[in-house]
C-alpha cells in the first residue's frame, strides 16, 4: 500500500479544522499517517517540552523513548537542526537511539508553529530497510505546516 497524499492531506484538513490544542492536532494527525501505509511501523510526536530537550507525545504503534535530548538520535538531529532528517540504515546513523529493536529506517521532519519555531518533531518509523522516500517528506511536510502553521 502507498499512501494516498492528496486524500490523507483532505482528511486531516477536515479532522482538524478549527482545532488549536496541539496535542488533539498531534494524535490526529499521528493515527491518520500511522493508518494510511503498511510501512509505518511507528508513527508519532516528540514535542519541544524544555531546551533541547524532546518528550514523547502522541503515537501510535509500540512504545516509544520517553525523553530525547536534542544532541542524541535522529529525533534530536532534527530538532537541532531544524532539518528533515531521512535515515534509509538507523544502523549507519551515528548516535541512533533504538527505542525499538526493529526500527531499520527513519523518517522524522521537524514540525513549526506559525511563528517558524520547532515545537515539535514528528517520527515515523519502519521495519523495512530504505522504507522512506523524498516524496514522503516533501508530502508529509506540506501536512505538517498545514496543520501547525496556521
Amino acid at each position: 500500500m502507498t499512501v494516498d497524499y492528496t486524500t490523507l492531506a483532505k482528511t486531516i484538513a477536515a479532522l482538524t479544522e478549527g482545532e488549536t490544542d496541539q496535542v488533539a492536532l498531534m494524535a490526529t494527525v499521528a493515527c491518520e499517517v500511522h493508518h494510511s501505509d503498511d510501512r509505518f511501523d511507528w508513527t508519532g510526536f516528540y514535542r519541544v517540552t524544555a531546551p533541547e530537550l524532546l518528550k514523547i507525545g502522541p503515537y501510535q504503534g509500540g512504545h516509544g523513548c520517553l525523553v530525547i535530548p536534542f544532541s542524541r538520535g535522529v529525533c534530536g538531529a532534527a530538532a537541532r537542526t531544524g532539518e528533515v532528517q531521512l535515515v534509509p540504515d538507523v544502523e549507519a546513523f551515528p548516535g541512533h537511539i533504538a527505542c525499538a529493536s526493529s526500527t531499520r529506517s527513519e523518517l522524522v521532519l521537524p514540525v513549526r508553529n506559525a511563528a517558524g519555531d520547532v515545537i515539535a518533531v514528528f517520527d515515523i518509523d519502519s521495519d523495512q530497510p530504505d522504507a522512506f522516500t523524498e516524496v514522503d517528506a516533501t508530502e508529509l511536510e506540506a501536512i505538517l505546516t498545514a496543520v501547525f502553521a496556521r
